[in-house]
């Protein structure tokens, strides 16, 4: 399988992902590039996006991106800095670089920007790899 296909093959039972309305914009090999719209749901009580939102979506583009070569890796360690507060009826922007890669981990920057190219999230990834094909999970 290609790196998009197996994107896709994980999009497609991704329900959480599906309820984000994620949308594949370019894939390949440890790489992507994702995106979301903003909406109401995915408001919190200031108005602005919930960060467990913007830390879900970066995670979505660490799995798609750190996946892809069609070896299981699961996330290891996480962190995310908020740099602006996003909002109803914005459009995230995701895209996930291979940074550094070993026989059982990887590390992935992951810059989240909305339709006017601000950051508005980074995040960076260690993921572990499972030693298992993402077909047979």
């Amino acid at each position: 399988m290609t790196p998009r296909q197996v994107a896709d093959y994980m999009l497609n039972q991704d329900y959480f992902s599906q309820w984000m309305n994620i949308r594949m914009i370019e894939v390949k090999e440890n790489y992507c590039l994702i995106e979301m719209p903003i909406k109401k749901e995915m408001i919190n009580g200031l108005k602005t996006v919930h960060g467990g939102v913007t830390f879900a979506f970066a995670d979505s583009a660490l799995a798609f991106s750190s996946n892809n070569s069609g070896e299981a890796a699961v996330a290891l360690n996480c962190i995310i800095n908020f740099t602006k507060a996003g909002k109803e009826g914005d459009v995230f922007r995701a895209e996930s670089i291979l940074v550094n890669e070993t026989r059982k981990t990887a590390v992935y920057d992951i810059k989240i920007t909305n339709q006017n190219e601000e950051l508005i999230a980074k995040f960076v990834g260690t993921v572990y790899k499972i030693g298992k094909k993402v077909t047979e999970l």
